[in-house]
């Protein structure tokens, strides 16, 4: 824990622990106490035995279990990075993502499902209790908003100090999950009043409660906007297919991805319908793909005319999934590629009058005209679609093409620049003489010029050549000694004679090698102006006679720090936007980033940093006060340089240092960092683990 043991905080955890040694023996005795009734009130031998095995193993195991549980509990309060573990740890229910499940076997699933009920119970019996703790303990914290995630007391930490406990000892899995069925709404109850307890005490040393955030949330599509679709003879309804109680459960889920459905039930009925795998197969399947494109229906980063041309190539989908239940579930499959295709590229719209929408819509349009009318089956004309809208795709792409490749090489060539003139500044600082001269002069030395002579050896590799004696990197580091003793007036005016002699060929160099690399004549022209004031002061210091050199003087130009910038026809190839061109406060905006739309996840989401964006993942953009919807086609093998592209064409890059402020600023919105069916997917395995936990 922090060394500030007096804080409010800090005396809430102590006081957490203390309280922890008195509920969680508290919690097992009821447990035991609970198996126990449900054991002498069983109707049957065999369900009388289970609890009766369930209450002897507890009784057994109690104390080390309440020890180790008391144990986790204490690693999480006193760990001093237990607040980032266990956000990591709590997230990863709701993160939970359909390739995920996939990769998961039964007994994974089954503990998934097990914390999740457990978790859900506990928040439902504690709520009002923990969103006052929360509040509280967040202003202890320092926090002015609510952030539950720093609360290491919450739930799914508890829940997780729990699963930690129980997976150490040597128990039988059917007998641990009936321990977490049996015991979640006596667990919930106890912190219940651990929460209340741990807020009175907050109140009591005068803890204001910190805000809560409101976050703009997206609107659901109304069901009567949906267009209808026309009827066809070989349409499935969802209705007649899901029934009125259909409830998608994370192991039903998972049973249909690995194929465990396909044969599990040989009495089930077919419902005259032929097709691969059983009723229950295509029933799930259903399911999954009406939940999917309820999804999508509803994500309010479609233009509603998308939406409306998803909507009616549903029941082409649902008719698929009967002779192909899982193909949402492969992304090389046809369908599930030709819904990527629709809904991705859809991103890169925000308005119906935006260039190339009236294509693009057009293109979809045919497509839904022919699932609506096939002229063949379904599982031939999917390919035949998909590859037709490709195509477009591809003739689109292959005119932006050369910019983007011209772009994309132009910031390989400035990266490789920056990072070599970061070698070069670590050898200038690494000169004896470097620390003596004025700020002006080193930072110009570990600026300007380190990029100057980086461009000199990046040139003269590129023409393989061996570095000549006379060779433009060797004459620019050879200036060095002359540049920084002329900058001393503690040293110049003592030898006049020698600085009349290098003045001429040191600024000749110095022109030459700024020139080399386009660097920007305003501020090339504010050094000189600063460094002939220097010049100008160890004459009239030789002139006056003066024993003692006078100190230099103050730079005109003397910023903390030179800004990265680049070459006009590297800025202009790319797009560049300089980081200096960033304002260094919000500007105005009458706008929200733009919500997730996942009613599934009850904390609020940010946009990840900029080091872990992903190429293809699409942002909103504030340039020159108007908003624009780009895709991040490019980034630098170093993270340096980033490259956006909008719907038209256009390239936009930007430096890490500029694409973070801009991050900062809220001038830049992650729109999508995944796939619009990949976040529907996911968002069906949350709802089918929320299912199971109501169980």
């Amino acid at each position: 824990m922090s060394a500030r043991t007096d804080s409010p905080f800090d005396t809430c955890l102590v006081e957490a622990l203390v309280l922890t040694r008195g509920w969680v023996p508290r919690w097992l005795g009821k447990l035991l106490e609970t198996l126990h009734q449900r054991e002498t009130s069983a109707s049957n031998l065999n369900e009388k035995q289970v609890f009766s095995q369930a209450r002897t193993v507890l009784a057994s195991h109690r104390d080390l279990l309440a020890g180790r549980f008391i144990a986790e509990i204490s690693q999480v309060v006193q760990d001093s990075s237990a607040t980032q573990k266990n956000a990591a740890t709590a997230r990863n229910l709701k993160s939970l993502s359909f390739d995920d499940l996939e990769l998961m076997d039964h007994q994974q699933v089954q503990e998934t499902v097990e914390r999740a009920r457990v978790q859900q119970v506990i928040k439902m019996a504690a709520e009002e209790e923990l969103v006052a703790f929360n509040a509280r303990l967040c202003r202890a914290q320092g926090h002015e908003v609510v952030r539950n995630e720093t609360n290491p007391l919450r739930p799914e930490a508890v829940v997780g100090a729990l699963m930690k406990a129980l997976s150490g000892l040597h128990v039988d899995e059917a007998v641990r999950a009936l321990w977490l069925h049996v015991g979640a709404v006596s667990l919930g109850n106890e912190l219940q009043q651990f929460y209340r307890s741990l807020t009175m005490l907050l109140d009591g040393m005068g803890v204001q409660p910190a805000g809560y955030v409101v976050v703009q949330a997206a609107k659901a599509r109304p069901a009567a906007s949906v267009a209808p679709s026309a009827a066809r003879p070989d349409s499935v309804s969802a209705t007649a297919m899901l029934g009125n109680d259909a409830l998608l459960t994370l192991d039903h889920l998972h049973q249909l991805l690995v194929g465990n459905l396909e044969h599990s039930d040989g009495a089930a009925s077919d419902q005259g319908v032929s097709g691969s795998g059983n009723a229950m197969v295509r029933t799930l399947a259903a399911e999954v793909v009406t939940l999917m494109l309820r999804r999508i229906v509803e994500d309010q980063r479609l233009l509603q005319p998308v939406r409306d041309m998803v909507q009616r190539i549903k029941p082409a989908l649902l008719q698929l999934a009967r002779s192909d239940p899982r193909f949402f579930a492969d992304r090389h499959n046809p369908a599930r590629h030709l819904l990527d295709a629709i809904t991705t590229q859809s991103l890169a719209f925000t308005s119906e009058q935006d260039p190339g929408f009236v294509a693009y819509a057009q293109r979809v349009h045919e497509i839904v005209m022919a699932l609506q009318a096939p002229t063949q089956s379904l599982p031939e004309l999917m390919p035949v679609l998909l590859q037709r809208f490709t195509e477009a795709d591809a003739a689109i792409a292959s005119t932006q093409a050369p910019k983007r490749g011209l772009a994309m090489k132009t910031l390989l060539r400035v990266e490789q620049r920056r990072l070599l003139a970061e070698r070069v500044a670590t050898e200038v600082q690494a000169r004896n003489d470097f620390a003596r001269a004025p700020g002006v002069v080193r930072r110009f030395l570990t600026g300007p010029w380190a990029q100057v002579v980086a461009q000199a050896r990046l040139d003269t590799v590129a023409h393989g050549e061996a570095l000549p004696a006379d060779a433009a990197a060797h004459r620019y580091m050879s200036v060095l000694p002359d540049l920084l003793w002329s900058s001393q007036l503690a040293q110049t005016s003592l030898n006049r004679p020698r600085l009349i002699k290098i003045i001429p060929g040191l600024l000749r160099t110095l022109h030459e090698g700024l020139d080399a690399i386009d660097y920007p004549r305003p501020q090339a022209e504010s050094f000189f102006q600063t460094l002939m004031g220097l010049y100008e002061a160890a004459y009239k210091t030789e002139r006056s006679g003066s024993d003692s050199p006078q100190d230099n003087p103050p730079s005109r130009q003397d910023p903390d720090e030179y800004e990265p910038w680049m070459q006009p026809n590297e800025a202009r190839d790319t797009g560049f936007m300089e980081d200096l061109a960033i304002e260094t406060h919000p500007a105005f905006m009458d706008t929200q980033p733009m919500a997730r739309l996942d009613d599934l996840d009850d904390d609020e989401t940010t946009d990840p940093p900029a080091a872990t964006l992903t190429v293809g993942c699409w942002v909103d953009l504030m340039q020159q006060d108007q908003w624009l919807r780009c895709q991040l086609s490019w980034a630098s093998p170093h993270g340096t340089m980033f490259l956006f592209t909008t719907a038209d064409g256009r390239s936009i890059s930007l430096t890490q240092h500029g694409l973070e402020r801009l991050q900062a600023l809220g001038r830049l919105r992650v729109v999508a960092d995944h796939g619009v069916v990949d976040e529907a997917l996911d968002a069906v395995v949350r709802q089918a683990l929320r299912n199971s936990g109501r169980g």
